[in-house]
C-alpha cells in the first residue's frame, strides 16, 4: 500500500474511484466527497476568510495574489508526520488549492526519502482522463485507470450521441462568479456542447473570463446556469440578490421563461474529477428533459423559480 495524501478534492474523488481509497491518510481542508474521507487529517487551510460576499472573498483572494503569496497554508509537521509515499496536488489555479510549488517547498527540508509528488494541471476533459491514468501509474495499478477511464468516456459518448441527433440546442450562459461577473471556462463549455447546448461565453481550455453586464444582455441566452466555483446551492442562493437586484436581470430571456438554474458547482462542475460525468448528465436533463432523466433534480440543480 503507498500512503497516499490528496491536496485537492478532485484527486481524492479520483484516488477513490480507482479503488484505492484505504490508500488515502490525509487531505485538504476542501476534500469532502466521498463522506468518509472527512475524518481523514486536514493538512492545508485557507489564508483568507472563505465567508463574506463574492466581491469580499474575490478581493481577498486578489491582495494575497498581488502579494506574491499562496492562498492556502500547508501544515508541514502535520504532512511529514502522516509519512506519505506519494502527495497529490495540483499546477493549475491558484485559487483552487494549493500549488505544487506550495508542496515542493513543504517537502524541500524533510530529511531522509521525500514522497513521490503527482501535480495534476486539468484544462479540458482530455486532461481529466490523463490525470486519472498517471494517478493510477502513481498508485501501482495503470489497468485501474483505464477501466475507469473507459467506463467514464462511455458514458460521455452516450450522451453525446443521442444529442447529436436533437435539432434544437439552445443558447446557454454558465456563471462561475457573481460578483464581478464571470463566464465559465475550461471543460465546462465541453459539456455544455456535449449535452446539447451552445455556449455563449468562455471557451474550453482557457482560464474564466470576465463578463459584462452588457454583453450578458446583448446575448440574451435561452438558459442561465449558475455555477459559482466553491458554492454550492444554498450558499448560491445567499447570492442571488448580486444577480437579481441587477437592472438587467428581469429582462433577460432566461428568466422571463424561467429558464435559470443553480446547480452545485462545488461538488460537481467545479471539480475536475470522475464526477464531471455527473455534470454532463444535469445540463442534458436541464437542457433537454423530455430526453434525459438522470434524477439529479433537487440534488445537483434546482430550477429558481420566480
Amino acid at each position: 500500500m503507498k500512503r497516499t495524501v490528496s491536496l485537492i478534492p478532485s484527486a481524492t474523488e479520483i484516488v477513490c474511484a480507482l479503488g484505492f481509497e484505504d490508500h488515502l491518510v490525509g487531505r485538504s481542508h476542501e476534500c469532502d466527497y466521498p463522506e468518509f474521507v472527512k475524518h481523514l487529517p486536514p493538512c492545508t487551510e485557507p489564508k483568507f476568510d472563505p465567508a463574506g460576499s463574492s466581491r469580499e472573498v474575490h478581493e481577498r483572494v486578489q491582495a494575497l495574489l498581488q502579494d506574491a503569496l499562496s492562498v492556502y497554508r500547508v501544515d508541514v509537521e502535520k504532512l511529514q508526520g502522516l509519512q506519505p509515499d506519494v502527495i497529490i496536488t495540483q499546477a493549475q489555479c491558484e485559487v483552487c488549492a494549493v500549488s505544487l510549488q506550495d508542496v515542493e517547498r513543504a517537502v524541500a527540508t524533510w530529511v531522509g526519502s521525500k514522497p513521490s509528488l503527482v501535480s495534476l494541471s486539468p484544462q479540458r476533459l482530455m486532461d481529466v482522463w490523463s490525470d486519472i491514468t498517471r494517478v493510477a501509474e502513481a498508485l501501482g495499478d495503470p489497468a485501474r485507470g483505464a477501466a475507469l477511464t473507459d467506463g467514464l468516456q462511455a458514458r460521455v459518448r452516450t450522451i453525446g450521441e443521442k444529442t447529436k441527433a436533437i435539432p434544437t440546442r439552445p443558447t446557454v450562459a454558465c456563471l462561475e462568479w457573481f460578483d464581478p461577473l464571470m463566464a465559465t471556462a475550461h471543460w465546462v463549455p465541453e459539456l455544455v456542447s456535449l449535452a446539447g447546448g451552445q455556449n455563449l461565453f468562455g471557451m474550453a481550455g482557457q482560464p474564466a473570463p470576465m463578463l459584462t453586464w452588457e454583453a450578458l444582455q446583448e446575448s440574451d441566452p435561452d438558459i442561465l446556469l449558475l455555477m459559482p466555483c466553491g458554492f454550492d446551492i444554498p450558499r448560491i442562493r445567499q447570492e442571488l440578490e448580486l444577480l437579481t437586484g441587477q437592472p438587467a436581470w428581469s429582462g433577460l430571456k432566461a428568466v422571463r421563461s424561467g429558464r435559470v438554474y443553480l446547480t452545485d458547482g462545488n461538488q460537481y462542475f467545479n471539480r475536475s474529477g470522475p464526477r464531471l460525468v455527473e455534470s454532463l448528465e444535469i445540463v442534458a436533463e436541464i437542457f433537454h428533459p423530455s430526453v434525459f432523466q438522470f434524477g439529479h433534480e433537487g440534488i445537483g440543480w434546482e430550477r429558481l423559480s420566480s
